[in-house]
């Protein structure tokens, strides 16, 4: 089997996600199942190293640009992520000696940036003497900027969060966000009570147990290896899913028999989770452009043993027909978003995502949202989720759609009271949950 360096394949997934041609974690699942590098002890160097940047690039390059003689953001990316992995080493990984860093920086270097070896070792070096050295922003005078640096987050996204949460609350939300997130799978109540399933899991080896909130959640805390490959998840008994995307499903209480439309159904975690809910009685028609995502959908069902789910190949933001007005007791309009919610997760989305950006999606939601009210039956359910925690994707939406719909009404979110605030609006923060940040808002068709 063909080997490659672990320092140099993350250096390549880097690469790649900074050229956007993909996120981390296909990447790197595509990198691993490829079977190029088969030591554990080296696929978790790569995995480590390929996140561990991700998430602490904007500390990374405050330390190099300290010490660097050029312009550091003039410098090639490629190189960049060359210093990236190397001064992480340095800076955030206990077991990995501080020669076998700078060495291979330097072997990679020389394969890729023939040349510019002496800069690399040199830097890196004085990196590893200086690093205690290494001045940061001033918390007291200047926090935003503190935070930014320190626990590595764009200065605009601290800035918007500090005036959203205050201070202290946006630093230990990106304390958070620079965590390793837990693995949460959802238990399959159509195959097994969530009790057997954890019984099983242990018996294989794995150290799990309930999730603090979702009644169908399990925390698997046992790392290394392919969740994927396990005879558990290849037979529909767990589906990995983060605690508070399967608090979703329950905002929307679905009741056995209901006629349920997934408006964004995308892979269907959720549409295959709301089937559970009803105990595969009655009808969802799961609606998504992607007509990928709608086979992987299909493949989902069939392993779960779901079998009332339809799928359509449809784009949310037009009518899909007079046939769907009135027609659906449930509709969830899951919408597309920044992603902001997930930076444990995919901590590529605070480097790639500018704040000019973020002002697309809200128009996208609205119209998918508007488009979704005359599908909503007499006396039924609207439920709005994101997984982002900004208020233009949230709540500001919402007030947009209540403004021009009058025949819908906020009904407060059946959560757990710490996730709901005062307007009956579901919300899950990082910090303060330990799941992904979500956002919910349940609305009620009255007439």
């Amino acid at each position: 089997m063909m080997t490659a360096s672990p320092r140099a394949a993350a250096v390549d997934i880097l690469n790649k996600i900074e050229a956007g041609k993909g996120f981390a974690e296909p990447l790197l699942n595509g990198f691993l199942s490829s079977g190029t590098v088969t030591n554990a002890d080296d696929r978790g160097l790569v995995t480590e190293l390929v996140y561990g940047t991700l998430r602490m690039r904007g500390t990374l390059d405050w330390v190099i640009a300290q010490l660097y003689r050029g312009r550091f953001e003039a410098m090639e990316t490629g190189l960049k992520n060359v210093l990236r992995t190397a001064v992480y080493q340095l800076y955030f990984s206990d077991r990995i000696p501080a020669f076998a860093a700078v060495d291979e920086a330097v072997k990679i270097t020389k394969k890729l940036y023939p040349g510019r070896e002496a800069l690399v070792n040199g830097l890196l070096r004085n990196v590893d003497r200086r690093k205690h050295d290494i001045t940061f922003p001033d918390k007291e005078k200047d926090p935003v900027l503190f935070c930014s640096i320190f626990h590595s987050h764009p200065l605009w996204l601290v800035r918007r969060w500090t005036g959203l949460f205050g201070v202290e609350e946006t630093i230990a939300l990106c304390r958070a966000n620079n965590c390793i997130p837990p693995l949460a799978v959802r238990a399959n109540r159509l195959k097994a009570e969530r009790d057997d399933i954890i019984g099983c899991l242990q018996r294989n080896g794995l150290d799990c147990h309930p999730t603090d909130f979702s009644p169908d959640g399990i925390v698997i805390t046992t790392r290394g290896g392919a969740l994927k490959d396990k005879i558990m998840h290849q037979e529909g008994l767990i589906h990995v899913q983060d605690e508070a995307s399967q608090l979703i499903s329950h905002l929307l209480s679905p009741r056995t028999g209901d006629v349920v439309l997934d408006l964004c159904a995308g892979t269907g975690g959720k549409s295959t989770h709301l089937a559970e809910l009803m105990g595969n009685r009655g009808r969802i028609v799961a609606v998504d452009i992607n007509t990928q995502k709608l086979a992987a959908l299909t493949e989902t069902a069939q392993r779960m043993g779901v079998t009332i789910i339809e799928t359509v190949a449809g784009d949310a933001t037009l009518d899909l027909g007079t046939e769907y007005h009135n027609a659906f007791d449930r509709v969830l309009v899951d919408a597309p978003c920044s992603g902001l919610g997930t930076l444990r997760r995919n901590p590529e989305i605070k480097w790639r995502l500018q704040q000019e950006n973020l002002a697309t999606f809200p128009l996208l939601q609205s119209k998918i949202l508007q488009a979704a009210a005359p599908y909503v039956k007499s006396g039924g359910r609207l439920v709005y989720a994101t997984c982002s925690i900004m208020p233009e994707e949230n709540e500001q939406v919402v007030d947009d759609f209540l403004s021009r719909r009058r025949d819908f009404e906020i009904v407060a979110a059946p959560a757990p009271p710490n996730m709901v605030d005062s307007r009956g609006f579901f919300h899950t923060y990082p910090h303060q949950h330990g799941t992904d940040g979500f956002f919910g808002a349940v609305l009620r068709r009255h007439q």
